[in-house]
């Protein structure tokens, strides 16, 4: 069987594309300085003050190297129907992940019987557990490989690289001109202070990437009001518990279970892969009319 590459994968893509070049690189303290000099007014702290807790979370985060998350996510592109993703973020040696997503969800039924299916990112590729099939690319494997930059381009698999930790939000706030302290909330059972922020196109036209990325990059925020809002909720260790991001046709929240202590990510044993990074790779390009 061949698979069939949906609007999933180009509404994935393309979404990816956006959240990929919200940071523009910099580090913590670098945005916090800036941003802590043109922030707009906020509720209960000044904006240095936010910045600052911003900057200690980023920090502490990055500490950690892992987590244990639960994932939501929802694409336009395919109808607005969530996909959840639980599992393992690691990023204390190079970006990593191991989850189980919805399988109709991310429309994986014709290659995976299972209602979930097995997702890792490791050593620049993601990898999908499937069911062997009797004919094609997938005939007797158990995993279907891709690299990153067939599905974000070579620019927004850097960026993935360089920013692997799952809690970039805390950076893409540090980038907006805009950043607001909401106040306390409860969340997941602990209390958390929750920040808000948003970035529009002067990160997208001052990225790395190709013009036709970033003209289906605009394209999609524009479509999506113009602007992607990222909240952050932060406990009193300084430790995210939720990051939440909204726009740009896509809607992502992740929860943190628990920080440290994951197992290592590796990848599936190479005889039993199929690589499909070329079908992908022509598909996009296609999309984006290269």
């Amino acid at each position: 069987m061949r698979p069939r590459y949906t609007a999933a994968w180009l509404g994935m893509a393309t979404a990816a594309l956006v959240a990929t070049t919200a940071c523009g690189g910099g580090s913590a303290k670098d945005t916090a300085e800036d941003t802590g000099r043109k922030a707009g007014a906020a509720v209960g702290k000044s904006s240095g003050q936010i910045m600052a807790a911003l900057t200690r979370a980023t920090d502490r985060t990055a500490q950690a190297g892992s987590a244990q998350v639960a994932t939501t996510m929802s694409l336009t592109a395919t109808g607005g129907r969530p996909v959840t993703m639980n599992g393992t973020y690691s990023w204390g040696d190079g970006a990593a992940m191991d989850v189980l997503m919805d399988t109709a969800a991310a429309q994986m039924s014709s290659v995976q019987d299972d209602p979930t299916t097995q997702v890792k990112m490791v050593d620049g590729a993601y990898y999908y557990g499937v069911d062997p099939q009797p004919s094609g690319p997938l005939e007797g494997k158990h995993w279907m490989r891709i690299d990153v930059s067939a599905v974000v381009g070579e620019a927004g698999a850097d960026n993935i690289a360089d920013n692997a930790d799952p809690t970039t939000g805390l950076r893409y706030i540090g980038a907006s001109k805009d950043v607001k302290d909401l106040g306390e909330e409860k969340v997941l059972g602990r209390r958390a202070e929750h920040y808000r922020g948003s970035v529009g196109a002067e990160q997208i036209n001052g990225s790395k990437l190709t013009p036709a990325e970033k003209k289906a990059a605009l394209g999609a925020l524009q479509a999506g009001g113009g602007r992607v809002t990222y909240d952050v909720w932060v406990d009193g260790k300084d430790l995210p518990v939720r990051v939440k991001q909204s726009g740009a046709g896509m809607d992502v929240t992740i929860d943190f279970l628990k920080f440290g202590a994951t197992r290592p990510i590796t990848a599936p044993p190479a005889s039993d892969t199929a690589d499909l990074t070329e079908q992908v790779r022509a598909q996009r390009d296609k999309a984006l009319g290269q």
